[in-house]
């Protein structure tokens, strides 16, 4: 049945600029916590993921079960689906064996299988529908394969076409202001254009965290995870306490299939 009118309220925010500033830095701030768990203390990446997917897990499902939106609760889960996703990547890519470009294509099918079930399911992946469990349960499912996926992407990027990090950033940053020039100045899918720039600002994340914490040698700052960790929780934290946070519009008539 199509036209079904939903009664929840929408509680992911508003996609606004200041939306994207503390996406990046919440991806900047998962790979710099991945490192510091899975390199730094040296506990790997399949304790690494075991830790923060039990923090995923628990953010996700407080989430799910919040009545409104609540901004804290719902960029901590955001940080969650980088911590796991950065450390998912890497059990992928390196300890099964995957490579950079395996666990690209892997994790690329995941995100539009993902999106496509979500479709059929529901008739529209806009995040202005995401008021109810069943549609947070494909959106969170997305946004981790989407993390995921962003962090292989990246590592490819810097390590396999020659780039680096500061390039593969530049690169990543030209792409997301072709994505905005088309979101303003054509009638492209504004849905299609939200799901890339959310992709590839995980990356871009990615790329940033790796000029910060790599070693001088490899094009890096040489600041330690930990430190770069906790200044970049602290600018992430104040960005939610100053930016405006509102809940997104919701769908007047939100599409569903009985």
């Amino acid at each position: 049945m199509l036209g079904v009118v939903s009664k929840q309220k929408n509680k992911v925010p508003a996609i606004t600029l200041g939306y994207w500033v503390i996406k990046v830095l919440a991806t900047t701030l998962g790979e710099v916590g991945g490192n510091a768990v899975t390199l730094t203390l040296g506990w790997g990446y399949l304790i690494g993921t075991v830790i923060f997917s039990t923090f995923l897990v628990a953010a996700v499902t407080a989430q799910i079960r919040s009545k409104r939106f609540q901004p804290f609760l719902y960029w901590a889960a955001i940080t969650a689906t980088t911590l796991a996703g950065t450390t998912l990547a890497d059990l992928l890519d390196r300890s099964l064996g995957l490579g950079y470009l395996g666990g690209s294509l892997s994790l690329f099918t995941m995100v539009m299988t993902t999106l496509g079930l979500w479709y059929r399911s529901r008739g529209s992946i806009s995040v202005d529908t995401v008021t109810g469990p069943k549609v947070e349960a494909f959106y969170w499912a997305t946004i981790m394969f989407s993390q995921t996926l962003g962090t292989a992407l990246g590592d490819w990027m810097a390590d396999s076409t020659g780039l680096g990090y500061n390039g593969s950033a530049l690169v990543i940053a030209g792409t997301l202001i072709i994505i905005s020039l088309l979101y303003f100045t054509t009638k492209v899918s504004h849905t299609g254009l939200f799901w890339a720039a959310f992709i590839l600002t995980r990356p871009l994340g990615a790329t940033i965290a790796n000029s910060l914490d790599k070693p001088t040698t490899a094009g890096g700052l040489a600041i330690g995870d930990f430190s770069a960790s906790a200044v970049l929780a602290v600018i992430m934290t104040i960005c939610i306490l100053a930016i405006p946070q509102r809940p997104g519009q919701k769908s007047k008539s939100e599409p569903s299939r009985a």
